[in-house]
């Protein structure tokens, strides 16, 4: 009886893994009274074969679910329609909740019956006894087992915590339950007295803001998190992540950060290769619509690195909703675990970031200073700019608002904290972060972002003769257009370096530097340019085109 309540109550399963061959050699770890024998792959399809009762009321309580979801974006407008007809008196209501509930013990029966299809598959109470076991004994032997399952993330133990002793004995101001540290933009109306009066002023614009980030702002910005899209892109979902597991031999891993999110993460270890990169790890930040299962994880993977990729909370396996507190928590707890329970040295980790990826990315480059690089590819200075672009002119002092209270994606503000070597990868097709048309090069946010790091880091050089150069540089769109610019400006790429290297011998590398303080107007062009074609490459494709392995490289460095 207690096996049929564990089926009633489980999580769905999607799919058995083909078991491995390093996994068919004989355990040196003793077998525990909790373990339970291995599924023989053998016999079975990789693919969970559910029964007839099972299949037929998955789909009934699946298509419920969706008009659930549906009926919760649209109730706003559902309740106006019904106020204004007039059926939300007590007359009309009660007779509708009585409904709802006939519909509930309906749903509820169908779960049952599902249940009881479960109970007569011998595959899944096969599953089912192996996560039971996990959950009382989280040895490695059935933690190896349950990894031979993919199933509803929601009930998959968790594999390492924010809090544990190891992972926070050596930080240095650790994360508490109310979050990470964030850089806190400045008051839009600096100067003015904080009064009672003022707040009660701002309270209404303070309320929309609040309204519009946490409804229509969040999902503009995230449409990853957005449960319809989800659902449709399931079945790709389950195949990348079957290609991880069965290919790459990846081991998923669920995270908790310190706000009480569960963050799914996929780590691919090729340390054992003949392949030096596979020493270094990249954890790779998706984009806003971006899952580790399809994402951007394909690019260093190729490339041959030890790879590390996890979701957005609110995406796929991982909770929450994602706005910028929640995804420095989850960046934190992500480079925790890579640190402490992967064993990776920070500065053996690569932070590598797609588009909006490029936030939490910057804050751990930011917030963990000796990882040994950052590479941004299609990633932008400031959302603001963007957030404007496809919102109405007249609503341009709502959306500052609402993006610098609540959607604070200030990547180049974070960049200029980290003192290690950045790349940056611009697409010149880019038609997302441009804030005009695709075609004009020069209005992709990616020409900002790198204005912002070399004014920041060389602030001489990039006085108003290294700029002009500069942006001149930035507006090629192709190879030929960028090659023949730089050779135009005759820069002596040997000189440029004599002078950076004697200068960092001499003042040390911390930045920001003075270097080209008393220098001539063409050598500072020369640096300028120098330092530009270093830090930033051009990739010439459109925002979602996947970035091929050979342009994956570790940025320059002196």
């Amino acid at each position: 009886m207690a096996k049929l309540l564990s089926c009633v109550l489980g999580p769905r399963l999607y799919k058995i893994y083909r078991e491995r061959d390093s996994e068919r050699a004989p355990s040196s770890v003793p077998e525990t009274p909790t373990s339970v024998t291995n599924p023989p792959s053998s016999s079975w399809d990789t693919y969970y074969q559910p029964r007839a009762l099972e299949k037929h009321a998955d789909s009934i309580l699946a298509l419920a679910s969706v008009f659930w979801s549906i009926s919760y974006y649209s109730s706003p407008f559902a309740f106006f329609y019904l106020y204004r007809k007039g059926y939300l008196s007590l007359s009309k209501v009660v007779p509708f909740s009585h409904y709802a509930g006939t519909l509930l013990l309906l749903l509820a029966g169908v779960a049952c019956l599902r249940g009881i299809g479960r109970w007569t598959n011998p595959q899944y109470r096969q599953f089912i006894s192996i996560l039971e076991a996990t959950h009382r004994n989280q040895s490695a032997e059935n933690k190896r087992q349950l990894a031979n399952y993919n199933f509803d993330f929601r009930s998959w133990p968790v594999d390492f915590h924010w809090e544990e002793l190891s992972s926070r004995k050596e930080s240095r101001g650790g994360p508490s339950r109310r979050g990470v540290a964030l850089l806190r933009p400045e008051p839009l109306h600096r100067g003015t007295a904080d009064t009672f009066l003022n707040r009660v002023k701002k309270l209404p614009c303070q309320i929309t803001s609040y309204l519009v980030a946490h409804t229509l702002g969040r999902r503009m910005l995230y449409p990853g998190s957005v449960y319809l899209l989800q659902k449709a892109l399931m079945p790709v979902l389950l195949q990348g992540q079957a290609r991880l597991v069965e290919e790459c031999n990846g081991r998923r891993a669920k995270l908790l950060a310190c706000d009480g999110n569960e963050i799914d993460t996929m780590f691919v270890d090729r340390r054992g290769t003949a392949e030096p990169q596979g020493q270094k790890l990249v954890i790779c930040c998706e984009g806003n619509a971006g899952f580790y299962e399809v994402g951007c994880i394909s690019t260093p993977l190729e490339a041959g690195y030890s790879v590390l990729g996890w979701n957005h909370p609110g995406f796929a396996g991982s909770t929450g909703v994602p706005f910028p507190q929640n995804e420095a928590n989850a960046m934190d707890v992500v480079v925790q675990f890579a640190i402490h329970r992967l064993g990776f040295q920070p500065q053996d980790i690569v932070i590598y970031a797609w588009s909006i990826g490029g936030f939490t990315a910057t804050w751990a480059a930011m917030c963990y200073p000796d990882v040994s690089a950052l590479v941004l590819d299609a990633s932008f200075d400031d959302l603001v700019p963007l957030a404007l672009k496809v919102m109405p002119d007249s609503w341009r002092v709502l959306v500052t608002r609402t993006v610098r209270q609540h959607l604070n994606l200030n990547n180049a503000e974070q960049l200029c904290r980290y003192q290690g070597p950045v790349l940056l990868i611009r697409r010149t097709k880019d038609e997302i972060i441009t804030t005009t048309v695709p075609e004009d090069v020069l209005s992709n946010r990616g020409n900002d972002l790198l204005l912002k790091l070399l004014q920041f880091r060389y602030p001489r050089v990039m006085a108003e003769e290294g700029l002009r150069a500069v942006r001149q540089w930035l507006e090629a769109s192709s190879q030929l257009e960028e090659a023949s610019m730089y050779s135009r400006w005759e820069v002596e790429e040997d000189w440029c370096l004599s002078v950076l290297r004697s200068y960092q011998a001499e003042h040390g590398p911390e930045f920001p530097w003075s270097v080209g303080e008393d220098m001539k107007a063409e050598g500072r062009q020369q640096l300028a340019l120098f330092l530009a074609r270093k830090h930033l490459h051009n990739f010439e494709a459109t925002h979602c085109t996947p970035l091929p392995a050979q342009n994956f490289q570790m940025p320059w460095h002196l």
